[in-house]
């Protein structure tokens, strides 16, 4: 059975990675090096089981600014089926919530409580359905203007081109909005979405949400749900997060990856990027 170690690194970070890759060019079978805007991977394929503890090496090269992400055997043999991430601070560098503050004028209060349920220290649905009952009176034509603010995460598009080129889908799940969320999976080309949907009354914001809230388990419901739609092993799966409403997805999925995320996150992920070009996650799956 072959393993596979992938390094990565932004390129202010090319000399610590020499270093990081050095146990590993004794043990590969083969090894591959790929450069793209602004980062540099180096893939490692082994013929057996990392002889050096793959987790404790991350944590010692990631201060340095290298990231190692172990490939699952079963990542090896096919390429992913389904990729599904989170939006907000993940697929865009922006808090949904937050930019609809701003517009409110309430950025201060509703900045404080997403903090809090990003670093799981509030439940999530409670906290989203106080941050949204501050924008009760919100004009519906305040999402297109929050919505033009949102700031796309680099490399997004190419990680979405990367994906559909061997045939896998990727889905958008969201602890935001749909009336932000939907111009995006547009932009992008994501194949589903799910998100929060505001309840509007009038041409204005009620305060309150319609439906299901897309919290922690729903995120990974709607992971099992796409991959059952698309017919794709749970094995050959990839979610991707920064937050700890993410936490399940991330378990759940064939390969859990915590991207510029928080440390409870890093911590119990399968893997992590720790800058921020989404088009680096590519190397997972090119083959040495």
């Amino acid at each position: 059975m072959a393993y596979r170690i992938v390094l990565l690194c932004d390129l202010d970070s090319l000399e610590p990675l020499r270093h990081v890759a050095q146990p590993f060019w004794s043990q590969a079978a083969t090894a591959r090096g790929l450069t793209g805007e602004g980062w540099r991977s180096l893939g490692f394929k082994l013929p057996a089981q990392p002889l050096h503890d793959v987790r404790r090496l991350a944590a010692e090269a990631r201060p340095a600014g290298v990231d190692i992400i172990a490939v699952p055997p079963h990542l090896n043999d096919e390429f992913p089926g389904l990729i599904v991430s989170d939006v907000d601070s993940t697929v865009t560098r922006t808090e949904g919530i937050d930019l609809l503050a701003e517009v409110a004028g309430c950025a201060d209060q509703v900045a404080e409580v997403t903090a809090r349920a990003m670093n799981g220290e509030l439940d999530f649905a409670q906290s989203l359905t106080e941050r949204v009952g501050l924008l009760k009176g919100l004009p519906e034509g305040a999402l297109a203007e929050a919505g033009a603010a949102v700031k796309v995460t680099d490399g997004a598009a190419e990680l979405f081109r990367q994906a559909h080129q061997v045939s896998c889908r990727v889905g958008l799940v969201s602890g935001g909005f749909t009336a932000m969320v939907a111009p995006l999976a547009a932009q992008l080309g994501a194949d589903v979405l799910a998100a929060n949907e505001l309840e509007i009354v009038d041409g204005a914001l009620t305060g309150r949400l319609a439906g299901e809230i897309v919290d922690r388990a729903a995120k990974e419901r709607y992971l099992r749900r796409w991959a059952d739609q698309f017919g794709v092993p749970m094995r050959r799966t990839i979610a991707l997060g920064d937050g700890a409403n993410d936490l399940d997805m991330l378990g759940a999925a064939g390969l859990g990856i915590a991207f510029c995320a928080k440390p409870v996150v890093v911590g119990a992920a399968d893997g992590a990027l720790s800058f921020p070009r989404l088009d680096a996650l590519g190397t997972l799956w090119a083959r040495p």
